[in-house]
């Protein structure tokens, strides 16, 4: 499965010592929080897709103008007078707001703005993980503060659907429908307001083409009774409503849909890679402390023509397809999200490992995974 984008350069070796030092010190500003488990699921395509299961599967400067130059005498005195007022009224901004001058002077500010453009479409993998940026801590009235998804697109505007073409058999019309469903069912899988309430994902069940019934008698289990290998966070996004809740209503997307000829006549494979950054804090009253949970996706998706296939008309097949989830409890398969709070005492299996950076979208997801608990760089 493939997935692509224009990526910044990578955090130098120096850069790189440097934060490793700080961290084994104490004084480093990136998060060391349990990844939860970075699971992969690969389908057995072949082998499931005959009894109905998974499918196979994306400025110069210049003087004053001489009109200037002749009003100067006049304007003089008045030009004094206004300076000292406007010089009074700065020194009190910047009693009042001495950040101001500070971010002014270390170019934080430039930063900031800069910070805050967001990126074009993703269209090709990116060649490195995003560059470290303030490790400011997130607020709820700033939840990605601090995190590359500030630059990111809200919500399903992240979910871009290229252009159709026909391909494999399948007219323009007929990809392009396939396109939108795919996005659908993505938006209804992690976007859903209902959805991540741990509510029933039914919007995105019943695009589903009811052919693959293995596979929805799978999720009805895993939604009915969750446990390790019926987890339902492998294909949607849920949170325990009386354990924490979403700040605000935006969730940072990005990625890329691209579409390809099937496996057989008649068929057009849509991929998926999405990762998906969700801030959230403790469902308790006055709870201010922002976590954020990173979910990423690589899925496919089927097209088939109905002329040569029998498909339900308004569903879609799924394939194959891999998932990441980045700090969310070890060992924890209630499914729902479990993010960590720093206010919270640590329970269940120390995290350990070489930490991982769950913005990186230059690499695929690994089709096996270690058990065992991960930490991640930064959330």
């Amino acid at each position: 499965m493939a997935g692509n984008d224009e990526g910044a350069p990578s955090v130098s070796d120096e850069e790189w010592a440097r934060f490793m030092e700080q961290a084994a010190a104490g004084t480093g500003g990136a998060p060391q929080e349990p990844s939860a488990r970075a699971r992969a699921v690969a389908a057995r395509l072949r082998e499931e897709e005959a009894r109905g299961g998974f499918g196979q599967p994306p400025g110069r400067r210049t003087g004053p103008a001489w009109q200037e130059t002749t009003r100067r005498g006049r304007a003089g005195r008045r030009l004094k007078a206004g300076l000292a007022i406007a010089f009074v009224v700065a020194l009190a901004l910047i009693a009042i707001r001495p950040e101001l001058v500070i971010d002014k002077v270390t170019g934080k500010a430039g930063q900031d703005a800069r910070a805050g453009q967001p990126l074009p479409a993703e269209t090709v993998r990116p060649s490195a993980a995003p560059t470290a940026v303030d490790p400011d801590r997130p607020t709820p009235g700033e939840p990605f503060k601090g995190s590359p998804a500030l630059q990111w697109a809200d919500g399903d505007l992240g979910i871009e659907v290229p252009e159709a073409t026909a391909l494999g058999g399948l007219s323009k019309e007929q990809v392009a429908d396939g396109l939108a469903r795919a996005k659908q069912f993505l938006v209804a899988a992690n976007l859903d307001p209902a959805t991540l309430r741990g509510e029933r994902p039914q919007a995105a069940l019943d695009l589903i083409d009811p052919a693959q019934g293995e596979l929805l008698e799978r999720l009805e289990q895993a939604l009915a009774r969750p446990g390790k290998d019926h987890d339902p966070l492998q294909m949607f996004v849920r949170t325990d409503s009386a354990e924490a809740r979403l700040v605000g209503n935006v969730v940072k997307v990005r990625g890329r849909l691209s579409f390809q000829p099937g496996d057989a006549p008649g068929q057009v494979d849509v991929l998926a890679d999405y990762t998906f950054v969700y801030p959230l804090v403790q469902a308790k009253a006055g709870a201010d402390e922002v976590s954020r949970s990173i979910v990423r996706r690589q899925m496919k998706f089927t097209l088939a023509d109905p002329k040569k296939w029998r498909v339900e008309p308004g569903t879609i097949q799924l394939g194959a397809y891999l998932y990441d989830i980045g700090n969310s409890a070890c060992f924890v398969y209630d499914g729902y999200l479990h993010p960590v709070f720093s206010s919270q005492a640590m329970t269940g299996p120390t995290p350990s490992g070489t930490p991982v950076d769950p913005y990186d979208r230059s690499k695929d997801l690994a089709e096996a995974t270690e058990e065992g608990c991960g930490t991640v760089s930064r959330t």
